[in-house]
Order: C-alpha cells, then structure tokens, then sequence
C-alpha cells in the first residue's frame, strides 16, 4: 500500500501518543528506546515490508531484538489492525498479552519472543536462512539497539550472516546513543560500527533514522543488494518527539508522571 510521508509522520506521531500513553498506563516500561525507533518501525510495518496479514505463509518477518522497546511494536501492531488498540491499556498487566517483552504465543504480529538482549540476529539468520533454501521469495527484518550491539553473541550472528551471505536478512541498529548506564562510548564504545560489520562481509549504509526521506532512500538501495546482508546504522534521537525525554538515558525505563504525561501529549498534538 503506497503511503506518502505526510500519512507516514501521521502513523508515526500516533504510535508515539500510544508509545507514552501506555507506558504511564503501566506505570514502567522503556519510553526512550522505543520513541527513537518509531520511524524505522513505522516505515517497515507501512511501507516497505509485505506483512498485511499475519498468518500469510510468505509475509515478511519483523524480529525486535531489543525486546524491551515493546511499546513501539505493540503501538504499530494497533495502529496495523493486527491487536486491538483498547489492548494498550493493559501494557504489563499481569494476564495482559502485551507484557514487558514480547510473546510470539500470545500477541498476533510478533514472530519471536524477545527480551534477552543480543538474541535476535541469529533468530533472523535461522529464519532468513530457511527461506532461502526453501526458495522462498520472505524477507526478514531486525531491529537491534545500539547497546545491545555490546553482546558478543550479536557478532557471533553477524558473522554467520557475512559467511552464508544472507542476502534476505536486513538488520537495523536504533543508534541513538543512549543505553541504561548513559553514553555507549563510556559504557563500552561500539564504534566503528559500519567498519566492523563490513569486515564480516555486510553492506553497511549509515542514515539519519528519524528522516522518513532517508529511511526510502536506504531501503531502495538495499533492493539492489542481492549477495551479502545488509545492516542500516540508524543515527537516533533517544526518546524522539518529547523535548524533555530527548537525548535523556534517565528516560530509557521509567514512566511519565500524570503531568509528564499531558505535557508529552500536548507536544505530539493532542491527548488521549
């Protein structure tokens, strides 16, 4: 389904009001992760990746690695029709299906239950892998923070990937520079980024991952990669779209207060 960018940054700012709606509705949740990838998960749910129907054998497939940024996936798999919008209520409520991470069994649109950071690279390799011997046409996406890239199983993945040349798996790092200890250059720096995972053999295109423009534009030139993986670096703002949550780690697991909350609301144009 065609989309222009104006109907974009309207899905966009709507997942993002879902996004601090329910994590003050829970009381606790990761708004700062999750409002930085809205773009990057808001393009592939509504613009690039075949996945209209949950159950289609030969949709796309969407991993979110880092599992903790829950909301912005149950926020576009409402906004997608694939959960009901009601249920964003009951974000982390004990019976909820939308718990803290997500839950493949429970919550239609989530193909792997994620959580323990630096897992999910290999699922979408085992996937991708799959499709391509089958001779099947799915592509997988991944999402991974750019934190969670300090996990040596993430390389361990991205150099399974570089060997078999995956060509139909994309992974996409939410580099927003922020993890729950502050700056990733003084936690453990994770640069050079592109150059390392060029040297597993990917092809690496760096963007501004907050831009929608940029987002196509990385999306059509990863069309024409056909015989190695390709990984989208994604420069971020952390906590996207509210001024005071914006390049702020202190808003990467905490929830918005009643006054927060309207205030937030009020910069994204409206209250719920």
């Amino acid at each position: 389904m065609y989309m222009s960018y104006v109907q974009l940054e309207k899905v966009a700012n709507s997942i993002r009001q879902n996004i601090v709606q329910m994590v003050h509705d829970a009381s606790s949740g990761h708004p700062g992760g999750s409002l930085s990838a809205v773009e990057i998960v808001t393009y592939l749910y509504f613009k690039e990746m075949n996945i209209d129907d949950p159950k289609d054998e030969n949709r796309d497939r969407f991993i979110l690695s880092k599992g903790h940024a829950a909301p912005v996936l149950y926020s576009a798999l409402a906004e997608k029709g694939f959960i009901e919008k009601d249920s964003l209520k009951t974000l982390r409520r004990i019976n909820s299906k939308l718990q803290g991470h997500p839950d493949m069994k429970k919550v239609p649109g989530v193909e792997a239950s994620t959580g323990s950071l630096g897992q999910g690279l290999s699922i979408a390799n085992g996937m991708a892998l799959g499709f391509k011997m089958d001779n099947k046409p799915n592509r997988v996406f991944v999402l991974l923070g750019d934190g969670e890239v300090q996990e040596g199983m993430v390389w361990e993945a991205a150099m399974f990937a570089g060997h078999n040349k995956i060509s139909n798996v994309t992974a996409i790092i939410d580099h927003n520079g922020l993890q729950i200890d502050g700056k990733n250059e003084d936690v453990v720096t994770v640069e050079p980024l592109d150059k390392k995972f060029e040297a597993f053999g990917w092809h690496v295109i760096r963007i501004d991952g907050n831009d929608f423009k940029t987002i196509e534009k990385a999306f059509e030139e990863r069309k024409k990669i056909t015989d190695k993986p390709v990984m989208i670096i994604a420069k971020t703002i952390k906590g996207k779209g509210v001024s005071f949550m914006e390049n702020n780690a202190g808003w990467h697991g905490k929830a918005p207060s009643d006054e927060e909350l309207s205030i937030a609301l009020s910069e994204l144009g409206g209250n719920k």
